[in-house]
């Protein structure tokens, strides 16, 4: 089953633009959901295959007006709420 962020072979998304000379984060909060992401690996809370298929289970219209980060977040607060992380309410 493809998912919408399986974009490989298909034409009409444009030419990639790579970002020269831009720094790793463009706000505070994408360094933050990093360090979140990498701590919560770390602690064995999910892995990173776990957390890339929370990335690709995202809404596709969710999924594309999403920022990287954006992403990131979405999967994180995904997997923390299904493994009850943080309690059941």
């Amino acid at each position: 089953m493809s998912r919408v962020n399986d974009v490989g072979g298909q034409s009409g998304f444009g030419p990639l633009e790579i970002e020269a000379d831009e720094p790793p984060f463009h706000a505070d909060w994408e360094a933050r959901v990093y360090a979140l992401n990498t701590a919560l690996v770390r602690s064995g809370v999910y892995t990173l295959d776990e957390f890339r298929d929370a990335v690709e289970r995202m809404a596709p219209a969710a999924y594309l007006s999403a920022s990287y980060y954006e992403r990131w977040l979405h999967a994180i607060e995904t997997l923390v709420a299904e493994r009850k992380v943080l309690g059941d309410g």
